[in-house]
């Protein structure tokens, strides 16, 4: 099997920029002590992202953002958003979510 030399720089190209920015900070910002205002704000990183891509999910439907009755993600999302809350389980919010989806799909898909 011939090796072309085009894919394999493409391929450690795109290793080399993926490592980068994942690694880099951790090098960094483990030789610091964080100020606490700033370890309590970076804990906020992760449910932000969370959030901006699921409401991404729910509310884009094609090239305009969506808020119509028959936006089956948002209602799926309506009891996985309380079953999230009551049982802090990601496996309970999980299947109920696509358990909601399924059915909703299944009752108002055209």
């Amino acid at each position: 099997m011939e090796v072309r030399l085009d894919v394999f720089l493409m391929i450690a190209g795109a290793a080399i920029v993926t490592f980068i920015p994942r690694v880099l900070p951790l090098m960094v910002l483990s030789r610091f002590q964080l100020p606490e205002w700033a370890t309590r704000w970076l804990s906020y990183v992760p449910i932000s992202v969370m959030a901006a891509l699921v409401a991404q999910e729910i509310f884009n439907h094609g090239e305009k953002i969506s808020f119509s009755t028959n936006n089956v993600e948002l209602f799926a999302a309506i009891p996985t958003f309380f079953i999230a809350i009551k049982t802090r389980s990601l496996m309970a919010t999980v299947l109920v979510g696509i358990i909601s989806l399924m059915v909703l799909r299944f009752l108002f898909s055209s």
